[in-house]
């Protein structure tokens, strides 16, 4: 666990937490840590200390199962156990020995804060290495002295963006920090000059602690934090433009930023001893929050899991695609061939012409282009990626492609006619997929001479900044071509969930209530900056009006037209009687410079004053949390009934998929995970009340009612 020895009078404490993939902090290596200290502390020839590794991290941070069973502690015990840890990385500052700890490589979270603790930090200058804090991304905080010992290192200022956003730094950037005193080229080096320093500073403190009358280390009470303490001019004009900007960005939906201010400026003004404490209470506070657990279970554990393939079949052997062909080198079509050819995947690009063929190899160009302008890449390693991508109008230069996705408009005769033109070129079981957002895959497949080859791969635009693939299962789609379509979302870095067929699928269904609810509430009179607001307050990522725009009204009623023909919608139905409407006008969305907004050239968009007109404001304006009630809950109720109908084969990817998709907000954990941070029973009166008062549509299912009668969630 903790490997003990000794050299030239200096015990080396190398971490080696062999039951686990990296190393990390839990009450095993944790425990074993501290009997190493003592045991070093206690022995009068040893002269100093070194804390290393002898895996290829130096220290990844806590492991987060821990702390997520210790949130079932009450908390005064949660907070006993926060102060061990850091009376125990106080120690390490107090035990009157030389501190090193030798860097070797990723030093996160807790990692870091070990670092912190040292009185000296040396790193190999590896640049996979990343050196950070980065807990508020799971909705924590630094919990072992982090928010405490960085500012006070680096200054307020400096530290702000490494505790508020998670930044993390290379071992290069770390130095100009200062977040780490020096660089080794070498693991021999660094050992050299880790035993260097402890010689030549047999008696160290840092610099904010001193000694008292008896030669005791203690906090510092006057210490001057560099670049201004937290009552300086430059201290208050940080907190007071930094608490404002925090409560813009977060809207009060994120406990842990607004807490980690907190722990800077209410400790800060005290000693080291009273600022540990006072980070310890906040750390308790936020991890024992919902966003915290919400964040934890769905964006790392949920993340990292379908990132593993946890939808993959498990019977099917591993396989590679290296040639991709593309149909259709429109937007979408691009960016499939952009994100192809970054992963090293030979790509056919194939249009109707060779000059739309090069069009949408030019979309790459561009943004290679940018990628250069801003230092990120080079010219050669540009070029290299673009010659992966060849632009073609003919169909045989397909020929030896693993897999084919087709990219074109969403007609169904359409995707008939390219599928039967270039599956032939398909290599020996290769496997056809259909970017469709709506179209269900099984009707699709009727065009293919394979349908156990046929699948549903549904990309999301931008696809270069887009994380998640949702890859759609049709009637007889084989569990070989959902490994092909998993392994390739793998390799070109991409998160998948896994869905079974429907009309708009999983993702497309549920976002098109966020969007239809929003013209349900322009219906009702609702003021349409009240609507977008409480969108936005709510956590997603732009106002339901905005986000119909930038789809565009005219798809919306095309969508919703086929629904009426196929008797699945009423023609009264909001969505179709307002898209027509919007369509009549020529007011098609963004595409049109117009549609609920307003787009002036060269100006900043805003509500279309005509809103007005047509739909005038009610007398009785709701309150902003029901606004955001209606949005949120019919995004849930709506996953509800994709969960029940077998549409979603997993929790895991409810939930990963809302957020990913369209952006459902992540401190509610995702759609189904709602249900449970509500709390089943009050999930369901809350549905019954909505539907008494707004319609049917936010009536609870009686399977919903099942589980409120025994007080079972989703995750419980």
């Amino acid at each position: 666990m903790i490997n003990y020895s000794i050299k030239n009078n200096v015990a080396i404490l190398s971490w080696n937490v062999s039951n686990q993939p990296m190393n990390v902090l839990n009450d095993e290596s944790i425990a074993a840590f501290k009997s190493s200290l003592e045991k070093a502390y206690a022995d009068t020839d040893v002269k100093g200390i070194i804390i290393t590794s002898e895996r290829p991290e130096f220290v990844a941070g806590a492991d987060l199962r821990m702390l997520l069973k210790n949130n079932q502690l009450p908390a005064a015990e949660m907070l006993d156990f926060s102060m061990q840890l850091h009376t125990l990385f106080r120690s390490m500052e107090t035990c009157g020995k030389p501190v090193v700890s030798a860097i070797n490589g990723t030093a996160l979270g807790g990692g870091f804060e070990i670092a912190l603790a040292s009185h000296y930090r040396i790193a190999l200058n590896n640049p996979k290495t990343k050196i950070g804090l980065p807990e508020v991304k799971v909705g924590l905080l630094p919990g072992a002295g982090g928010t405490q010992r960085l500012p006070r290192l680096i200054g307020i200022e400096a530290a702000a963006p490494l505790l508020l956003e998670g930044k993390e730094s290379s071992p290069e950037q770390a130095l100009k920090l200062g977040m780490i005193h020096e660089l080794a080229q070498s693991p021999q080096e660094m050992m050299d000059k880790a035993f260097a320093w402890i010689t030549a500073n047999p008696k160290p403190l840092q610099p904010w602690d001193e000694l008292d009358k008896k030669g005791n280390i203690k906090g510092r009470d006057n210490y001057k934090v560099p670049g201004g303490n937290v009552q300086s001019p430059k201290g208050v004009q940080i907190f007071m433009a930094g608490t404002a900007l925090l409560n813009d960005k977060t809207k009060g939906n994120y406990p842990s930023p607004l807490a980690i201010m907190s722990c800077v400026y209410e400790g800060l003004q005290v000693n080291m001893d009273r600022a540990m404490k006072i980070e310890a209470r906040h750390f308790v506070k936020v991890a024992k929050s919902s966003v915290s657990k919400n964040l934890i279970r769905t964006m790392f554990f949920g993340m990292n899991e379908a990132n593993k393939g946890a939808s993959r079949p498990k019977n099917i052997p591993a396989t590679d695609t290296k040639q991709v062909g593309v149909l259709g080198a429109g937007l979408m079509g691009a960016g499939i061939a952009y994100v192809s050819a970054m992963a090293g995947i030979k790509v056919i690009l194939k249009d109707v012409s060779i000059e739309n063929a090069e069009k949408g190899k030019d979309y790459s160009r561009a943004l290679l282009d940018k990628a250069i302008s801003r230092g990120k890449m080079d010219r050669l390693k540009a070029d290299g990626i673009l010659s992966f991508i060849h632009p073609t109008a003919n169909a045989a230069d397909l020929a030896g492609s693993d897999l084919i996705i087709e990219a074109v408009f969403e007609n169904r005769d359409l995707k008939a006619t390219v599928t039967k033109e270039s599956e032939p070129f398909l290599n020996e079981n290769g496997v056809f997929g259909s970017n469709t957002s709506t179209l269900p895959i099984t009707g699709l497949a009727v065009a293919s001479a394979k349908p156990e080859n046929f699948i549903g791969l549904h990309f999301f635009s931008p696809v270069d900044k887009m994380q998640l693939v949702e890859i759609i299962m049709g009637k007889d789609s084989s569990d070989y071509a959902l490994a092909v379509c998993c392994d390739y979302v793998k390799k070109i870095r991409k998160t998948p969930i896994v869905v079974n067929d429907s009309r708009g699928f999983y993702t497309s269904r549920c976002f098109g209530t966020y969007s239809g609810e929003g013209m349900e509430l322009l219906k009702d009179g609702v003021n349409p900056v009240l609507i977008e607001n409480a969108g936005k307050n709510a956590g997603m990522p732009v106002g339901p009006l905005a986000v119909t725009d930038e789809v565009a009204l005219d798809l919306v009623y095309k969508v919703a037209g086929q629904a009426v023909k196929d008797g699945v919608l009423a023609e009264s139905d909001t969505s179709y009687q307002m898209g027509k409407k919007f369509v009549e006008m020529g007011r098609l969305g963004k595409k049109s410079k117009g549609g609920f907004y307003e787009y002036p050239e060269g100006g900043k968009k805003h509500i279309w004053a005509g809103l007005a007109e047509l739909f005038p404001l009610s007398a009785n304006q709701p309150i902003e949390h029901e606004v955001k009630q209606r949005l949120l809950y019919r995004q849930v109720l709506e996953t509800v009934k994709c969960w029940e109908e077998g549409v979603i084969r997993t929790k895991l990817d409810a939930d990963l998929g809302s957020i990913l998709a369209w952006g459902f907000p992540p401190y509610l954990g995702g759609t189904l995970s709602f249900v449970d941070t509500i709390g089943i029973v009050a999930f369901v009166a809350e549905c019954d009340r909505l539907a008494e008062a707004y319609g049917e549509r936010f009536r609870p299912t009686a399977k919903l009612r099942e589980m409120a009668f025994v007080g079972k969630g989703f995750f419980e």
